[in-house]
């Protein structure tokens, strides 16, 4: 089966692709080997994303949104784990571990990964103790200690959910400010207001040791006074992401983000990247949507031609 159009991932960025591809009249599916809405449906509060009547809007309520649209449009879920993909004379040919689809174009939205603390053992912790997802496992922390890893946008705002859950919450950033933008900033503030002996910030300080048996124990924490152990019951690793771009062997940049031009095209033609998994996303749900329309629009000109 051919279509015009094949978006791999059904995140936000790329449900928002192939629910414009298909409203503008081309054949569009979707490749997506895990559950639809990506890494933003671990999130409860969307800030700066007011949900209909000014409410908060959740990460799977909007993705629940989107990918309903995208139905509601025409879009065809083809399952599958893309693994790799190819030009050739007749477009371009993306490969998946159920089979291969043929497309004219293909929009590349796999998003990223976590990435991980890079602590020895730190895998035999997930689900142990090692977690992801403060709004789905804040309740098991009620009046314990637990340790936030990182200083942007998804450390802060994990922080500030486990302040509602943890007795106190340890900050552990490398750095000597929050990177955070303001809206997140002025959350976390709220939430730690007035609480003396709920967070405990360590700048300039990295773990370098989880502990443990059943389930993590302590932690150790390396800083410009040395190693502190520090008893805590869970980790919150945010600490960036790793761009889901190995799969498609193009070429990408330090970071293993896709290189890509001002119309968001590959070195491939007929592939276009979106979101985080191209170099110079701008990292915000806003830009997911922007690359999107972007990459939607090129796609449908280049098939006028």
């Amino acid at each position: 089966m051919s279509f015009d159009v094949i978006v791999v991932g059904e995140g936000i960025a790329g449900l928002a692709a192939a629910r414009d591809c298909a409203r503008a009249g081309l054949r569009t599916g979707t490749v997506e080997q895990m559950m639809f809405g990506g890494l933003v449906t671990s999130i409860n509060e969307l800030i700066d994303w007011p949900g209909e009547g000014g409410e908060a809007c959740s990460g799977s309520d909007l993705a629940t949104q989107w990918i309903t649209e995208a139905a509601d449009a025409g879009v065809e879920s083809l399952g599958g784990c893309a693994t790799g993909i190819e030009a050739d004379s007749a477009g371009v040919l993306l490969h998946t571990d159920a089979g291969s689809h043929r497309a004219r174009c293909v929009i590349v939205a796999s998003g990223a990964s976590r990435r991980p603390l890079g602590v020895a053992g730190e895998d035999a912790y997930v689900d142990r103790g090692l977690s992801h997802c403060a709004d789905c496992d804040g309740p098991l922390v009620k009046g314990a200690d637990v340790v936030v890893v990182g200083g942007g946008d998804s450390a802060l705002q994990e922080a500030a959910v486990l302040a509602h859950y943890a007795r106190t919450v340890h900050v552990v950033h490398r750095g000597t400010t929050f990177r955070a933008r303001p809206a997140v900033q002025a959350v976390f503030d709220q939430a730690f207001a007035g609480r003396e002996g709920a967070l405990s910030i360590r700048w300039q300080s990295t773990v370098t040791a989880i502990e443990g048996e059943d389930g993590i124990e302590a932690v150790q924490v390396t800083g410009p006074g040395g190693t502190a152990r520090l008893q805590a019951r869970a980790v919150y690793p945010c600490v960036g992401l790793v761009p889901n771009s190995g799969w498609t062997g193009l070429p990408v940049d330090a970071a293993g983000a896709i290189l890509v031009d001002d119309r968001l095209a590959t070195s491939m033609p007929g592939v276009h990247a979106i979101g985080a998994v191209r170099a110079g996303y701008g990292g915000r749900l806003v830009d997911a949507i922007a690359d999107a329309a972007i990459a939607a629009r090129f796609v449908k000109e280049s098939l006028e031609c």
